[in-house]
């Protein structure tokens, strides 16, 4: 018997979409933390072309989250952790909910 012949146990949805979160939250806590202290690329070509002083500030810049911070806790390593773990569970939740709808309508 050929090991291509062989049944493959199947693991279920759940199951998987628990591992990929999983994962998932290991490397966004984790990259997060080296992630934040670069400038994105945007903000590095506006300081190589000299007009990042004239930025104004996002209309989300008092939120709870900017700038890779948890008020509270600015500069600290656990505010990134934290805020690399609510983006995360909310890019998961749209996800889900996106998969959801998709479901519905199929």
């Amino acid at each position: 018997m050929s090991a291509s012949s062989t049944p493959r146990a199947r693991i279920s949805t759940r199951a998987f979409t628990l591992w990929a979160l999983g994962i998932a939250l290991v490397i966004s806590t984790a990259v997060s933390i080296w992630a934040s202290s670069s400038p994105d690329g945007l903000e590095f070509v506006a300081g190589a072309f000299g007009f990042d002083e004239s930025a104004a500030a996002s209309a989300t810049s008092g939120s709870p989250l900017a700038d890779y911070s948890v008020v509270g806790l600015d500069g600290n390593w656990l505010s990134v952790l934290i805020v690399g773990v609510v983006g995360c569970a909310i890019s998961f939740a749209l996800a889900w909910g996106l998969g959801k709808l998709a479901k519905r309508r199929a």
